[in-house]
C-alpha cells in the first residue's frame, strides 16, 4: 500500500477532498520524523511503537575480497515494534505448523 492509496482510501470512506487527506497524512508522517530525529519514542496506541536505536561500531568483511576488514561506524536507526492489536491480525496470516490438519 502506497501513501496514495492510503489517501483514496481514507478520502472515499470519510468523503473529505483528497487533498485535504494527503496534507493530514503527510504532516503526520512529518511529525513522526520530526519527534524520531530529536531521539524521542514515538508509540501509537493499537499500531505500534518507533523508537531510535545506536548501531554499536562493528567490523565488517567485503563479501568479494574477505581478507579485508571494513570497519562500520555506529550509527542511529528507527525500530518499529508491532503493537498487540496489529500483530494479532498480521498473525492469523501465518501457515498453520508442519502436520497440523488444516
Amino acid at each position: 500500500m502506497t501513501k496514495r492509496d492510503l489517501v483514496l482510501r481514507i478520502s472515499s470512506e470519510t468523503n473529505l477532498v483528497q487533498q485535504q487527506v494527503l496534507d493530514v497524512v503527510q504532516k503526520t508522517l512529518d511529525h513522526i520524523t520530526e519527534a524520531l530525529a530529536k531521539g524521542e519514542t514515538v508509540e501509537l496506541r493499537n499500531f505500534g511503537v518507533f523508537e531510535v536505536k545506536v548501531r554499536k561500531a562493528r567490523i565488517g568483511r567485503n563479501p568479494n575480497d574477505p581478507s579485508h576488514d571494513v570497519p562500520i561506524p555506529s550509527r542511529a536507526i528507527v525500530k518499529f515494534k508491532a503493537g498487540k492489536e496489529m500483530r494479532e491480525t498480521v498473525i492469523k496470516l501465518s501457515p498453520p505448523p508442519a502436520g497440523t490438519p488444516l
